[in-house]
């Protein structure tokens, strides 16, 4: 893996209902993230996602496409454009740094009214190999001696 590397991205539909267990699973109880009528009176056209539920997409992006070795060390995102039910938020990434077993990845969550998401995530690999990746996806590992 090298600075400048890109991800593959990763489509995921926004449903009604990850949108409505995210804010559960988190516990964000706020009417906006579950009913559509009381998000209409506050301006809303409908329900939309929670940051809780986006910064664990992110995360999710990072250790599918590192594996289990992974461990974020750091996620400082920011939202743009809401998420909002029948929209499909494409998450990117590209390598921006890399320190011995770890690296920095600039990510943007786009969706079909602009970026829900941008922000960075480092991510630590402790045994696993920066270098390319096998072509099955999996992570690369290093044996002693290597």
């Amino acid at each position: 893996m090298r600075v400048g590397d890109a991800l593959p991205a990763l489509e995921i539909p926004v449903t009604r209902t990850l949108i409505v267990a995210g804010a559960i699973a988190s516990r964000d109880y706020q009417d906006v993230h579950h009913d559509a009528e009381l998000a209409r009176e506050k301006g809303s056209p409908d329900i939309f996602m929670n940051i809780l539920t986006t910064n664990g997409l992110v995360g999710r992006y990072i250790t599918d496409h590192f594996g289990p070795a992974a461990i974020l060390r750091k996620v400082a995102i920011r939202l743009g454009a809401p998420n909002y039910p029948g929209d499909t938020m494409t998450l990117t990434g590209t390598v921006t740094a890399l320190d011995g077993d770890t690296a920095e990845i600039r990510v943007v969550g786009a969706n079909g009214i602009g970026n829900h998401v941008t922000g960075t995530v480092t991510v630590s690999l402790g045994a696993v190999s920066l270098r390319a990746r096998p072509a099955q996806g999996a992570p690369e590992r290093r044996g002693a001696g290597e």
